[in-house]
Protein backbone atom coordinates (compact mmCIF):
# COMPACT_ATOMS: atom_id res chain seq x y z
CA UNK A 1 0.00 0.00 0.00
CA UNK A 2 2.76 2.42 0.68
CA UNK A 3 2.95 3.11 -3.34
CA UNK A 4 -0.85 4.06 -2.87
CA UNK A 5 0.14 8.34 -1.87
CA UNK A 6 -3.38 9.69 -1.57
CA UNK A 7 -4.69 7.30 0.11
CA UNK A 8 -2.10 6.57 2.44
CA UNK A 9 -2.75 9.77 4.39
CA UNK A 10 -6.10 8.87 5.60
CA UNK A 11 -4.16 4.98 6.94
CA UNK A 12 -2.48 4.39 10.34
CA UNK A 13 0.45 2.91 8.44
CA UNK A 14 1.46 1.61 5.04
CA UNK A 15 1.41 -2.38 6.13
CA UNK A 16 -0.94 -4.52 4.13
CA UNK A 17 -1.65 -5.69 0.23
CA UNK A 18 -4.00 -5.19 -1.90
CA UNK A 19 -5.07 -7.96 -4.22
CA UNK A 20 -7.21 -6.86 -7.21
CA UNK A 21 -8.12 -8.28 -10.79
CA UNK A 22 -9.39 -6.33 -13.81
CA UNK A 23 -10.77 -7.23 -16.78
CA UNK A 24 -11.06 -4.77 -20.00
CA UNK A 25 -13.80 -5.32 -22.53
CA UNK A 26 -17.37 -4.44 -24.53
CA UNK A 27 -20.43 -5.73 -23.35
CA UNK A 28 -23.27 -6.62 -26.06
CA UNK A 29 -24.17 -3.16 -26.60
CA UNK A 30 -20.53 -2.12 -27.55
CA UNK A 31 -19.97 0.00 -24.11
CA UNK A 32 -16.48 -0.40 -23.05
CA UNK A 33 -16.21 -1.40 -19.64
CA UNK A 34 -13.40 -2.09 -17.14
CA UNK A 35 -14.38 -4.95 -14.28
CA UNK A 36 -12.66 -4.63 -10.84
CA UNK A 37 -12.46 -6.45 -8.18
CA UNK A 38 -10.52 -5.35 -5.20
CA UNK A 39 -9.49 -7.22 -2.08
CA UNK A 40 -7.68 -5.35 1.00
CA UNK A 41 -7.40 -4.53 4.37
CA UNK A 42 -6.74 -0.98 5.16
CA UNK A 43 -5.03 -0.25 8.71
CA UNK A 44 -7.49 2.72 10.51
CA UNK A 45 -7.42 3.80 13.89
CA UNK A 46 -10.20 3.74 15.69
CA UNK A 47 -11.97 7.09 16.61
CA UNK A 48 -13.43 5.40 20.06
CA UNK A 49 -10.38 3.41 21.19
CA UNK A 50 -7.63 5.43 19.36
CA UNK A 51 -5.79 2.00 18.18
CA UNK A 52 -5.15 0.88 15.40
CA UNK A 53 -7.40 -2.02 13.37
CA UNK A 54 -8.19 -3.68 10.07
CA UNK A 55 -10.79 -2.98 7.70
CA UNK A 56 -11.79 -5.52 5.07
CA UNK A 57 -12.32 -3.90 1.86
CA UNK A 58 -13.94 -5.82 -1.38
CA UNK A 59 -14.75 -3.73 -4.44
CA UNK A 60 -16.65 -5.42 -7.46
CA UNK A 61 -17.44 -2.78 -9.56
CA UNK A 62 -18.09 -2.31 -13.19
CA UNK A 63 -17.13 1.05 -14.98
CA UNK A 64 -18.11 2.13 -17.85
CA UNK A 65 -15.31 4.17 -19.79
CA UNK A 66 -16.47 7.21 -21.58
CA UNK A 67 -14.88 10.00 -23.72
CA UNK A 68 -17.16 13.09 -22.38
CA UNK A 69 -19.25 13.55 -19.32
CA UNK A 70 -22.06 13.68 -21.41
CA UNK A 71 -21.75 10.02 -22.46
CA UNK A 72 -22.53 9.31 -18.91
CA UNK A 73 -26.58 8.88 -19.76
CA UNK A 74 -26.11 6.27 -21.79
CA UNK A 75 -24.37 4.10 -19.64
CA UNK A 76 -26.85 0.65 -18.68
CA UNK A 77 -27.75 0.36 -15.56
CA UNK A 78 -25.24 -1.27 -13.16
CA UNK A 79 -22.51 0.96 -14.66
CA UNK A 80 -20.42 3.42 -12.47
CA UNK A 81 -19.12 6.23 -15.47
CA UNK A 82 -14.97 6.33 -15.48
CA UNK A 83 -14.76 9.73 -17.48
CA UNK A 84 -11.29 8.64 -19.44
CA UNK A 85 -10.80 12.17 -21.16
CA UNK A 86 -7.36 11.63 -23.25
CA UNK A 87 -7.95 8.48 -23.86
CA UNK A 88 -5.40 7.08 -21.27
CA UNK A 89 -6.17 5.03 -18.17
CA UNK A 90 -3.92 4.48 -14.96
CA UNK A 91 -4.94 1.14 -13.27
CA UNK A 92 -3.28 2.13 -10.10
CA UNK A 93 -4.89 5.60 -10.23
CA UNK A 94 -8.62 3.59 -10.59
CA UNK A 95 -7.56 1.24 -7.75
CA UNK A 96 -6.40 4.29 -5.55
CA UNK A 97 -9.56 6.26 -6.41
CA UNK A 98 -12.08 3.09 -5.63
CA UNK A 99 -10.01 2.20 -2.44
CA UNK A 100 -10.27 6.02 -1.01
CA UNK A 101 -14.06 5.85 -2.13
CA UNK A 102 -14.67 2.76 0.88
CA UNK A 103 -13.05 5.53 3.60
CA UNK A 104 -15.06 5.79 6.52
CA UNK A 105 -15.66 8.95 7.21
CA UNK A 106 -15.59 7.80 10.87
CA UNK A 107 -13.47 4.73 11.21
CA UNK A 108 -14.96 3.02 14.37
CA UNK A 109 -13.35 -0.66 15.14
CA UNK A 110 -16.00 -3.47 15.03
CA UNK A 111 -16.67 -4.50 18.74
CA UNK A 112 -15.57 -0.59 19.87
CA UNK A 113 -17.60 0.42 23.34
CA UNK A 114 -20.38 2.49 22.55
CA UNK A 115 -20.56 4.18 26.21
CA UNK A 116 -19.47 7.33 26.37
CA UNK A 117 -17.63 8.98 29.94
CA UNK A 118 -16.18 12.26 30.15
CA UNK A 119 -13.67 10.85 32.59
CA UNK A 120 -14.62 13.18 35.52
CA UNK A 121 -17.18 11.99 38.02
CA UNK A 122 -19.73 13.64 40.00
CA UNK A 123 -20.25 12.54 43.30
CA UNK A 124 -24.17 11.32 43.59
CA UNK A 125 -24.45 14.00 46.93
CA UNK A 126 -23.38 16.54 45.20
CA UNK A 127 -26.24 16.20 42.87
CA UNK A 128 -28.94 16.24 45.44
CA UNK A 129 -26.80 19.41 46.99
CA UNK A 130 -28.07 21.23 44.06
CA UNK A 131 -30.62 23.11 44.75
CA UNK A 132 -33.67 23.37 41.52
CA UNK A 133 -33.34 26.63 39.98
CA UNK A 134 -36.84 26.81 39.94
CA UNK A 135 -36.95 26.26 43.39
CA UNK A 136 -36.58 30.07 44.54
CA UNK A 137 -39.58 30.96 41.79
CA UNK A 138 -41.88 28.58 43.55
CA UNK A 139 -40.90 30.57 46.97
CA UNK A 140 -41.20 34.11 45.37
CA UNK A 141 -44.30 32.90 44.20
CA UNK A 142 -45.49 31.57 47.78
CA UNK A 143 -44.94 35.01 49.68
Amino acid sequence: MSGLQRLSGSLADTVGDVVYDLEFGRDAFGIAFLRLHVDAGLPLICQRTLERFVQPVTIDQRLGLIGKEQDEAGLPEGYEPLLIADGQLAPADVIEDELILTLPVVPVSPGAPLEFTTGIEEPAEAEEARENPFAVLARLRQD
